[in-house]
């Protein structure tokens, strides 16, 4: 082993388990999914907006170089790697492998391990290694070959394997692998390491020059792990370690092999989300248990696989569900008053909010929620690779875990946990699948499940029940359940006396409605999923009053800042508000009034009035909206609205804006990963202008624009393109315009850009003296109000030279800036080094009576960050070498954005 670079000579003996004849055989070489910039592994780093891999230098990346592939009798044989998986090898055989008979191969190969800068594994910047997935592993045939290429997913599919290892490596490593050591032996500069495993699926490998691994045996089997455990004493690690393993043991049964390891690497892959992760320093959870429930989540994990042999690509539900169902009864066990805030609960202040009486074992149905409120959620049946982030690694594994909660109740009688334990016993380490689970979970109760495999798990429809029509006799309640969705599940029906449970009840096969009498006893509500095992869509309807009908109506409850949502009242949110919106109003200071919780809602409305210090003036808006979400189409989602502001566009002038509108948002419902989107936006603004400055000239004070926008855009990290076309009428004018911008990132590292606009007016019988209307060439006016300029009506000063790439798109000030009649131009720009560009505009502007003129510009583009801040410096254009000119700094144009949800969605594109 040389820097990072192995030299390995592989045997591999391998038996046909099928019932087919093969004549080839493929093989996982996943260290060569780091081999170029287009790789599967490298086009899901750009999906995901990560741009480490493709800036990465060439010698930081991976690659497997294979010298030859022969039979145990030393003749070569032919193979090729796979055009659309190069990390797959396939393999000719010499001669067909007949049922129940074994092929024998001897491989020799070089690897070339990646820096560990991109998925965590590979070679440290101390020269340290931490290996998964380094050697190659034949694939599995079950009657078709399941291979597949790395996708960061850490799901490769191999059988199991009974391994033996010679490692030899310099004498200043420690060698860490769950595999047993049987011996080893010293040399002057190097040590050789022989280990031996049986039945095994992990390849991880730790080699360290500094190793932090801590060794703890307990009755059951040997922890390995180097987790982050914040200075907890040797004894008290041993002794959560033990309870941890304990826990697993009377659960999930004896683990085949002596020991385990868990990585730190593993447990950062899959965290405990959420308040959990916050600085070192604030411990929201007492004593050691946030080391506790690291070591118990990821243990759990590699327990599953190691010994559970699911394909992980494609049947990867049951593991994630397991882990979460035992992570969540450890809680329950241990920690049953445990909340989500931690002590943080009973902090003054934090108290008063219903986060701080959210159970610590809710958070899972509030991120699994997250998703469905915004209809993002997907099937647990869509492959692995087909996920969002998100749901890959959050949503869709609390899906599974509360599922099988949900499951477990219905069933009752501890049915599920039997099931589990039944089928981890006896399919551990033999190849099966989730059916299996669901036949041997049939063959142990009588009640109907098919509704949480057919349903819950093969589709994303939502859960959402409704109790209504309460009629009551002195003997008797009748009441009507109303299914709001398309689902064939079991809802739980409770009684409720002053906040006690008198009796629960499931009712199944609600199709429509169904309606019930149930027998006539002294409680005061019914309510449906009271103790919310259920993941349902909205819990504001699930109860009705049995003491009148006043006191159906939810009471009012008003809270300082966001919180998350509570059905039992009508929240309403107060948040006190700072902002700088433009230099006229300067700093305001007022309140937002509004009912988002933490999870999005159907209907929302939002008042924020604000006083300006600079204007000295009541400013503000209101907003009231209702989104409707669409399943299983393209259409996905349709959001209605209208809207209202009022703020300074100069000094001493104001702008009333009235907007009501309705938009159309569209997808690939067949693929939730693609950045392809794209929307039409009908919308009516009634826009009045109030001018009490003696300096400023402002026609057209009030004016109404009718305005319809369609945008079709793939918003990729290499390959981004967007189209829009926009079309307004107004009382004295109509226009028309096209916009096209293209963007690609080669592998090279250089970025081109390309822009084209084109406009025209249908008509306009706007004022001939003004161009607030017009086309602009470099700064549009934005009589629609629609871009957040700091200074808009500024013709000098830093303000003035904000840019707004819209309409022109010119960076230099010509002498023609606006067009009445009509305009086309193209921008373009290409790197030069790094963020450096230099970008040209050319165009023609043509205005009433007057010939068409061309005008260009060209400069030098510093984009720091692509779309939120650019610098551009303008060098030549019409009106020769601007650089010489002595006002140069009043040239250079600034592209800046302080909206934080513009900065938000740097971060929510890499998850949604």
């Amino acid at each position: 082993m040389d820097n990072r670079t192995a030299k390995v000579m592989q045997s591999i003996r391998y038996k046909n388990t099928s019932k087919d004849t093969l004549k080839t055989i493929y093989l996982n070489d996943w260290n060569n999914s780091f081999s170029t910039k287009r790789t599967p592994l490298a086009d899901r780093f750009t999906e995901e907006f990560s741009t480490k891999f493709h800036f990465a230098k060439s010698d930081m990346r991976g690659f497997t170089s294979i010298t030859a592939i022969k039979t145990d009798t030393d003749e070569p044989l032919e193979f090729n790697r796979l055009k659309a998986h190069p990390d797959v090898v396939e393999v000719h055989l010499a001669a067909a492998l007949l049922p129940e008979q074994s092929y024998e191969i001897q491989l020799f190969y070089i690897l070339q391990f990646p820096v560990d800068t991109f998925t965590d594994y590979g070679v440290t910047d101390t020269n340290e290694f931490n290996l998964k997935y380094w050697y190659l592993t034949p694939a599995v045939y079950d009657g078709a070959w399941q291979y597949y290429s790395n996708k960061n997913l850490d799901d490769l599919y191999i059988p199991k394997a009974d391994l033996h290892l010679k490692l030899e490596f310099p004498k200043n490593y420690g060698l860490f692998s769950e595999l047993d050591i049987q011996n080893i032996t010293q040399n002057d500069n190097t040590q050789t390491f022989y280990l031996f495993g049986k039945d095994r699926v992990d390849s991880k490998l730790y080699l360290n020059k500094f190793p932090n691994f801590n060794v703890v045996q307990t009755d059951h089997f040997t922890v390995i792990t180097n987790l982050e455990s914040g200075g907890i004493l040797p004894m008290d690690r041993a002794i959560i370690t033990d309870k941890v393993t304990q826990f697993i043991h009377q659960n999930l049964g004896s683990y085949p092999h002596k020991s385990l390891l868990v990585t730190d690497i593993e447990y950062r892959k899959d965290p405990l989300y959420g308040i959990n992760q916050l600085p070192k320093f604030i411990n929201p959870f007492p004593g050691n248990l946030q080391y506790e429930l690291k070591l118990l989540k990821t243990t759990l994990k590699n327990y599953l696989e190691n010994t559970l042999l699911l394909n992980p690509r494609t049947d990867y539900w049951l593991k994630d569900g397991i882990q979460m169902y035992y992570l969540m009864k450890y809680v329950e066990e241990q920690y049953p008053d445990l909340k989500l805030l931690g002590t943080l609960a009973n902090v003054w202040g934090v108290r008063s909010f219903h986060a701080a009486d959210v159970d610590f074992n809710e958070q899972y149905n509030l991120y699994f929620m997250q998703m469905v409120r915004t209809n993002r959620d997907q099937a647990l049946t869509t492959p692995k690779d087909a996920l969002l982030k998100f749901n890959a690694n959050i949503a869709s594994k609390y899906k599974a875990g509360i599922g099988l909660k949900y499951l477990d109740d219905f069933v009752n009688e501890d049915t599920v946990e039997n099931t589990i334990q039944q089928y981890l016993q006896q399919f551990s380490l033999k190849r099966t699948t989730t059916t299996d689970f669901e036949d041997l979970l049939k063959q142990n109760t009588d009640k109907d499940v098919d509704w949480f495999f057919k349903d819950y798990i093969n589709t994303s429809k939502k859960i959402d029940f409704k109790i209504k029509d309460v009629i009551k006799t002195e003997d008797s309640v009748t009441f009507t359940i109303k299914n709001k969705r398309d689902t064939d599940v079991p809802v739980s029906l409770f009684t409720i006396k002053n906040d006690t449970i008198q009796s629960k009840q499931w009712i199944e096969h609600i199709h429509g409605s169904k309606t019930l009498t149930i027998p006539r006893t002294d409680a005061t509500k019914l309510v449906l999923n009271y103790d919310n095992t259920i993941p349902e869509y909205n819990l504001r309807d699930n109860w009705k009053s049995l003491e009148g009908w006043l006191f159906n109506n939810k009471p009012l409850q008003l809270r300082v800042f966001q919180d998350i949502e509570d059905p039992n009242y009508n929240q309403v949110f107060f948040m006190p508000l700072v902002e700088f919106n433009n230099i006229y109003d300067g700093i305001t200071l007022g309140a937002k009034i509004y009912n988002k919780t933490l999870l999005m809602k159907n209907f929302s409305y939002r008042i924020s009035p604000k006083y300006s210090f600079n204007s000295q003036t009541i400013t503000g808006g209101a907003t009231v909206g209702y989104t409707q979400h669409l399943e299983d189409r393209d259409l996905y989602r349709i959001t209605y609205g209208i809207g209202g502001s009022y703020s300074s566009f100069a000094e001493d002038a104001f702008v009333s804006v009235i907007k009501p509108s309705v938009s159309f948002y569209f997808r690939d419902h067949s693929n939730y990963r693609s950045n392809k989107g794209s929307y039409l936006n009908f919308r009516f603004l009634n826009i009045s202008r109030t001018n009490n400055n003696s300096l400023l000239t402002v026609s057209n004070p009030d004016y109404s624009v009718f305005n319809v926008r369609y945008v079709n855009a793939l918003t990729g990290l290499i390959d981004y393109s967007k189209f829009y076309y926009d079309f307004q009428v107004a009382q004295d004018f109509g226009k028309l315009a096209v916009n096209y911008e293209f963007r690609k990132l080669a592998e090279n590292n250089r970025q081109f850009n390309f822009r084209f606009f084109a406009g025209t007016f249908l008509y306009n019988n706007t004022d001939v003296n003004s161009d607030y209307f017009s086309f602009a060439l470099d700064r549009p006016t934005d009589y629609l109000f629609d871009y957040n300029y700091l200074g808009r009506s500024e013709a000098s000063g830093i303000f003035s030279q904000q840019i707004i790439i819209a309409e022109g798109g010119f960076k230099s000030k010509l002498d023609t800036p606006f067009a009445n009649q009509w305009m086309t131009t193209a921008n373009v720009s290409t790197t030069l080094w790094r963020y450096i560009e230099a970008y040209g505009d050319i165009g023609l502007v043509k205005n009433k009576s007057v010939d068409p003129i061309f005008v260009y510009d060209a400069g030098i583009r510093l984009n720091l960050v692509t779309d939120y801040f650019e610098l551009y410096f303008p060098l030549y254009s019409n009106l020769g070498w601007e650089v010489d000119e002595p006002n140069y700094s009043q040239r250079i144009r600034i592209k800046f954005t302080l909206d934080p949800e513009a900065l938000l969605g740097l971060f929510r594109r890499k998850w949604y």
